[in-house]
């Protein structure tokens, strides 16, 4: 087995057309049945604000498969210390052997996120976009925006976060990576309406945006809610949005804005939802008009994890004498 540490991982996989491209094959590999996902494993650890996620995803006819560990402890931030963290393992499809170990810290599953937000949007978001908008100031905030400017160049961006030293120094940061004009707004409805694409990416737990506040034309990511007690969309989102989409429907009417939804008897919602994989699948536009508002409920998948961990298994491997290995010689000795 080989060990490659998260410098290496950062040095030879960065967000970039490459890896959005992996994730949407997924998304498309999922939609056309090649692959056993089982459902999410998570340990709640509620005196800490965190959480331990547990996904995986073998893909018909590939060598190996990902099996990842992630945690989200919200309170790190008071420690100095990200929320997010993890590894993955990479384990071969014809042996059981694990053949990798990706030590990332959580870099990989920031990375494929981000790039799943890029294929909602790819398919969702109006094909030429001025005001993007962000709702969260954190890692995730930052990578889903570099990766919405990879399919949609915008020039301005409206952010909201708590923490007004959070929104300066996102600010600061985005404004010299991306190359746009960034607003602080006072609250998360002068982000949703001032914005043609906005992305939540939050772990609230009480409903942040307003359906009343959605205008003509409005493209919504939501990636915050991957647990059954969080909630970024207000019910009624969903209930006004002319088309809506998800990564997987049995997984986001467990844990997703979709789960309220259908919780409060909304049975026209789970009836119209459709897959973000059948539209990559057929290649054809989710959006059909500039007018529609079109909202995507990402809750994070088994299958995008393998995929970022092939991509960077692939990448790291074609570099040459990277990582540490490992030997694993069985010996037998007798009494």
């Amino acid at each position: 087995m080989i060990i490659f540490t998260e410098k290496e991982i950062r040095s030879h996989v960065q967000l970039n057309n490459e890896a959005i491209h992996a994730v949407e094959e997924a998304f498309t590999e999922l939609a056309m049945n090649k692959v056993t996902m089982p459902p999410i494993m998570r340990v709640d650890i509620k005196e800490n604000n965190g959480e331990v996620d547990v996904k995986t995803a073998y893909v018909a006819q590939k060598d190996l498969f990902a099996l990842k560990v992630s945690s989200g402890f919200f309170n790190n931030d008071q420690l100095g210390l990200p929320s997010a963290n993890g590894f993955m393992v990479l384990i071969s499809t014809k042996t059981g052997e694990p053949k990798a170990l990706l030590l990332d810290n959580g870099y990989l599953t920031e990375v494929r996120t981000a790039a799943a937000g890029a294929v909602a949007a790819k398919y969702l978001a109006k094909k030429t976009i001025h005001t993007a908008g962000v709702i969260g100031t954190g890692a995730q905030a930052k990578y889903q925006m570099k990766a919405l400017k990879m399919v949609r160049d915008y020039k301005k961006l409206l952010v909201y976060g708590r923490s007004e030293l959070n929104m300066k120094k996102f600010k600061e940061e985005m404004e010299a990576i991306l190359d746009v004009k960034v607003i602080e707004c006072s609250s998360p409805e002068e982000v949703v309406k001032g914005s043609e694409a906005v992305v939540t990416t939050t772990p609230a737990k009480e409903p942040i945006v307003q359906a009343e506040w959605l205008n003509r034309g409005l493209h919504i990511t939501a990636m915050g809610s991957d647990a059954e007690d969080k909630q970024e969309l207000e019910a009624d989102v969903l209930q006004r949005a002319d088309r809506i989409v998800c990564d997987a429907k049995s997984q986001c009417l467990r844990l997703g804005e979709l789960h309220h939804a259908v919780s409060r008897g909304m049975s026209d919602v789970e009836n119209c939802v459709i897959e973000l994989g059948t539209i990559t699948s057929t290649h054809t536009h989710g959006r059909q008009n500039n007018r529609e508002i079109t909202v995507c409920d990402l809750t994070g998948t088994g299958v995008q994890d393998t995929a970022i961990a092939l991509y960077a298994y692939e990448r790291l491997m074609a570099s040459g004498k990277l990582g540490l290995k490992i030997e694993n010689k069985k010996e037998i000795s007798f009494i």
